[in-house]
């Protein structure tokens, strides 16, 4: 999917979809609380551990996201 349709597919889902919507939310609060996390000089062992958790969290919903992206693009 080049970038163009994904952009497209993107907007036509972020106002169609209330799902996607959510995800899509999500994964910017992650990365959101992931940004805060890095600026952390001396994180602790739970900063640490916080941070570890958020990425997983950020990539799973990446791919739950680029998932409804492909079978929105197909399905259209």
């Amino acid at each position: 999917m080049d970038i163009s349709v994904s952009d497209a597919v993107h907007d036509d889902l972020f106002k169609d979809n209330a799902t996607f919507r959510e995800l899509v939310q999500k994964h910017q609060n992650y990365e959101k609380r992931l940004s805060e996390l890095a600026e952390l000089t001396y994180p602790n062992e739970d900063e640490m551990l916080e941070e570890t958790k958020l990425k997983k969290k950020k990539l799973l919903l990446k791919d739950e996201i680029y998932a409804m992206m492909t079978e929105h693009s197909v399905g259209h």
